[in-house]
């Protein structure tokens, strides 16, 4: 009797920290499970607005007694969405494809090249995210004015076509490409923006692609300068158009549902086109030094 006391005492002994592991992988389950709630309902709720008439609009149900897809029909037929929609996209496409080109290109650059003066024009460029946005607005705007920006494509787009964060980002990664595949390659006589561009940039996708979704989102929100640079309707971004939604007289909370709602579905789509890049690039984000 004494040995098979001895032997359940000794299960139970190694039983006892596969429950604890269990009981904390299910508290760590339900807290996540709380946390997508929490993230998750703002955005549930903002599309059940968007599907209430004005006079359901402030019910509290979680779910639309009598839906309607009449706010989505006053939002794309009556009010100029489309353009607006159209607008945003082109701007953020636009800077997004100029960052991602231009910042690796610097970024590759201070990482891989030798040249006088290197670390100083990084700390410089470094030194430009002190500056708050709202210190850069007016000397933008004399800039956009005596050059004939204001109401254009261009004036909007020019603030953002290259981040002094993107180019530290790609310098941090950059500076992990192995050195011998680059000596490889100029052995080979390839040009160094080839190196750049066939060696350097495969090697670093994550960064590159958590660096268009943060430069896509940016774009696409922005709201203070766009405001300020455009001084016509068939020019606004969606952030502008949608905020005349509201003013003085009250606010149409059905339609700022509605557009807000089909303002979210190009970035859920470049979301999970990149998730598995975004998620990867912000991971290894934190183990560069």
């Amino acid at each position: 009797m004494g040995a098979v006391e001895a032997q359940l005492e000794a299960r139970a002994t190694a039983a006892a920290p596969a429950r604890r592991r269990d009981a904390g992988a299910w508290l760590a389950y339900l807290a996540l499970a709380v946390g997508t709630v929490v993230v998750a309902f703002p955005f549930y709720w903002m599309v059940a607005s968007a599907l209430k008439s004005p006079v359901d609009l402030f019910d509290l149900r979680l779910v639309p007694s009598h839906p309607t897809l009449d706010n989505f029909g006053q939002v794309l037929t009556r009010t100029q969405f489309p353009r607006w929609f159209a607008n945003s996209l082109i701007v953020a496409a636009i800077t997004t494809a100029s960052v991602a080109f231009f910042d690796s290109l610097v970024g590759y650059t201070l990482a891989k090249l030798r040249f006088p003066g290197r670390g100083l024009i990084f700390v410089m460029i470094l030194a430009t995210l002190m500056i708050p946005t709202e210190m850069l607005v007016i000397p933008w705007y004399i800039m956009s004015s005596a050059y004939g920006w204001i109401n254009t494509y261009w004036g909007i787009m020019f603030p953002g076509l290259i981040s002094a964060f993107g180019i530290f980002l790609i310098r941090q990664f950059m500076s992990g490409v192995p050195d011998e595949l680059l000596d490889a390659g100029r052995i080979d006589g390839v040009s160094e923006f080839g190196l750049y561009w066939r060696v350097a940039l495969p090697q670093i996708k994550p960064a590159m692609a958590a660096l268009c979704i943060f430069t896509f989102l940016g774009n696409w929100n922005a709201f203070l300068w766009p405001l300020i640079v455009i001084q016509t309707a068939n020019m606004r971004t969606l952030p502008v158009g949608i905020a005349l939604f509201s003013g003085e007289a009250g606010s149409a909370w059905h339609l700022i549902m509605a557009s807000s709602a089909l303002a979210v579905l190009p970035v859920l789509a470049v979301f999970a086109v990149l998730q598995r890049q975004i998620i990867e690039g912000i991971t290894l984000t934190g183990l560069r030094g």
